[in-house]
């Protein structure tokens, strides 16, 4: 059964920098992909970065293109987010999420169909 553990949210300042961590395990299958969403309160959840865990292949949403890094960390088995230039509209629970590989790891080519509990993120002004 695929699993995926969220860590590292937390709150910082407007400016700062976070670094989520996605552990996740349990395919059948060895070509996957790997994508964060995040969902603020009122608002709907959206895809922010995404990731072909066995080439470089990486997609990122407009608003956080230049600020946010996804990368397969050393532990194979694990997908960072490398979150810079923090702003108060980052605010949101992130999530990762997992499936097979399709021709695409866009959150936009193909549903993804196992989720992590989530990590809250928390941008002061």
């Amino acid at each position: 059964q695929v699993q995926l553990v969220e860590s590292g949210g937390g709150s910082v300042q407007a400016g700062g920098s976070l670094r989520l961590s996605c552990v996740h395990s349990g395919y059948t299958y060895d070509r996957n992909c790997i994508a964060w969403f995040r969902q603020a309160p009122g608002k709907e959840r959206e895809g922010i970065a995404a990731i072909y865990t066995a080439g470089v292949i990486t997609h990122y949403a407009d608003s956080v293109q230049g600020r946010f890094t996804i990368f397969q960390d050393s532990a194979k088995n694990t997908i960072s987010l490398q979150m810079n230039s923090l702003e108060p509209e980052d605010t949101a629970m992130y999530s990762c999420a997992a499936r097979a590989w399709s021709n695409s790891c866009h959150w936009d080519n193909l549903a993804y169909a196992y989720w992590g509990q989530g990590t809250q993120v928390t941008v002061s002004s």
